[in-house]
């Protein structure tokens, strides 16, 4: 069960870093929605790895292989199977460390709990895995573009170099025009330099994702434990190197008085709105039908290229030095997989309001 992602709209995963391959099983997919194959593969393509200088050099087509669920272009209502080969593992490059906890890894927890470890790539704890999150998010995108729902991602932040306006001052347009998939050419060419600048030093740096939802029907979400900010919380959170998850103003709002605060309702030629969005498009946990926006804060990657101090498995005093290829910041290759599951989710709760509803 803990495997699996969903309510209504459910993704099981499976697969390692090193293993065979990656993929999953999607239950709860509409029916008779016209499957974009190509799309898919381009969601796939901006998460790979090797896409740039800015990401790790590993080199892996990730094509997508579908095994059900589609016939004729269309889904069939049936379970969608789908498997992700992996072509490029240098497994040896982790021979060094089968015997020692890495800082800052999934190593010593798994050990503890499962009493095994793949220490090839951290295994099932790779970010890896979240090929299979981009290709059920890919297939969610899909799915809500029925319904007018947008959902697009970008980074926002790399170290101490962000942007500094409201996500409606930038053209989203150019998100995809840099390596690092910022829509501020300038700031972007900051933060390439930066991450650059950190790889060559053997080092990493974190930064954030910013998220922006579009189109968001009223009504999503349940009240108390069910709330749908929760839900997107849980779900980024979810994601390898997440620390950290805010919605709206966030934090920001801490520093401001309720009267600054409150988004007041206005009648707009017949339709209610509101005048600000200090909310993030979410009241009482339920989507009020503006934008849905949220930030969320990525560490930098625990694999560096520099010796650190650690123990082996034995508990005895060591030092390693990590070998391979790895990134030096995840930012770039973090953008689909936040707006994945960010996509999921929204679909996710669109379905389970349907059965809510007589």
């Amino acid at each position: 069960m803990f495997n699996s992602f969903g309510n209504i709209f459910k993704v099981t995963t499976f697969g390692e870093s090193h293993g065979m391959g990656i993929g999953g099983v999607i239950d709860g997919f509409p029916t008779g929605i016209k499957i974009d194959t190509d799309f898919i593969q381009s969601e796939l393509d901006r998460r790979r790895p090797g896409q740039s200088l800015l990401t790790t050099a590993r080199k892996e087509p990730d094509k997508v292989e579908f095994l059900s669920g589609i016939f004729e272009g269309k889904s069939t209502g049936c379970p969608i199977g789908f498997v992700v080969w992996n072509q490029n593992q240098h497994s040896n490059d982790y021979d060094n460390i089968k015997n020692i906890f890495r800082p800052s890894h999934a190593d010593f927890t798994y050990m503890q709990k499962y009493g095994i470890r793949d220490y090839r790539g951290g295994g099932r704890s790779s970010a890896r895995e979240t090929i299979s999150r981009v290709v059920a998010g890919a297939l969610a995108k899909i799915a809500l573009k029925q319904i007018g729902v947008s959902v697009t991602a970008y980074t926002s932040q790399v170290g101490a170099i962000k942007l500094d306006k409201d996500y409606n001052q930038y053209n989203l347009d150019l998100i995809e025009s840099n390596g690092v998939r910022c829509p501020d050419p300038d700031k972007a060419k900051e933060m390439e330099d930066l991450i650059m600048k950190v790889k060559g030093e053997g080092d990493t740096i974190g930064g954030v994702v910013s998220c922006v939802i579009k189109g968001c029907p009223i009504g999503l979400g349940q009240p108390v434990f069910g709330k749908l900010h929760a839900a997107l919380g849980g779900a980024m959170l979810s994601i390898n190197a997440v620390k950290g998850f805010e919605y709206g103003q966030g934090f920001d709002s801490m520093e401001l008085k309720g009267s600054q605060q409150n988004d007041v309702f206005y009648n707009n030629q017949g339709r209610i709105d509101t005048r600000t969005n200090f909310s993030g498009g979410i009241q009482g946990g339920i989507s009020n039908g503006e934008d849905i926006y949220f930030r969320v804060a990525f560490k930098p990657v625990a694999t560096i290229l520099m010796e650190q101090h650690t123990v082996n498995i034995d508990g005895i005093d060591t030092t390693m030095k990590a070998r391979g290829r790895h990134d030096a910041c995840v930012l770039p290759r973090a953008v689909p997989i936040v707006e994945a599951m960010a996509a999921m989710t929204i679909l996710d709760y669109y379905l389970l309001d349907k059965t809510t509803q007589l």
